[in-house]
């Protein structure tokens, strides 16, 4: 059964910190190890739970001035977590869709001024993108493919705003209908993440 946004209302009241401003990305077909070559990441010491990547991550933030970022990793399944606190670089198209050769790539991000942006690419090609707050604006190989998955989650896809704005919620619900990786607090409270680094600008 397809979760909803509602179903996905927890993380921004359990994790405040990191819901601010996160990117979460999902990739099949490369491990941490090969997803952190193709980023030309720096491994860093792995961390427990994500209130200590987010706090590293911002650490990180302070001490290479913007020009490097903390990720964290983990296995689920047959995909590869990437985690980026206050990061993007999961929905930036230079970047990712080289990245995807040979991969699936679902990924969303938020910043601290509510701009959102979902992908979904391919191998190279990028199949949806589009801001969770504004479904109804969307492109790339198949800008359509998932709108009925889209309505039962919860994207307003009508002209009049909604009373209640779950859209990035419902990205996660998105995300793990494309993927069936399901974000839970246990797995973001427990996990012992891989950590790197890697190259902004």
């Amino acid at each position: 059964m397809t979760k909803t946004g509602a179903d996905y209302a927890w993380f921004e009241n359990d994790f405040p910190d990191i819901a601010e401003a996160y990117c979460f990305n999902l990739v099949r077909g490369l491990s941490p190890a090969e997803l952190m070559a193709r980023f030309e990441g720096r491994p860093e010491a792995p961390l427990q739970g994500i209130a200590a990547v987010v706090d590293a991550a911002f650490a990180q933030y302070d001490l290479e001035e913007g020009d490097r970022q903390l990720v964290a990793m983990t296995t689920v399944g047959a995909w590869t977590l990437l985690i980026e606190p206050n990061g993007y670089l999961g929905v930036t198209e230079d970047r990712v869709l080289p990245a995807s050769a040979g991969a699936s790539w679902v990924s969303h991000f938020v910043n601290v001024n509510a701009v959102g942006t979902f992908l979904w690419a391919e191998d190279r090609v990028l199949r949806l993108c589009f801001d969770p707050m504004f479904p109804e604006d969307r492109w790339g190989a198949a800008p359509d493919e998932l709108l009925d998955a889209m309505e039962r989650i919860g994207f307003h896809l009508q002209d009049e705003s909604p009373d209640t704005d779950l859209s990035s919620p419902a990205a996660f619900a998105l995300a793990e209908h494309l993927t069936s990786v399901a974000i839970t607090p246990e797995l973001l409270q427990d996990t012992n993440f891989i950590c790197a680094t890697v190259q902004v600008r």
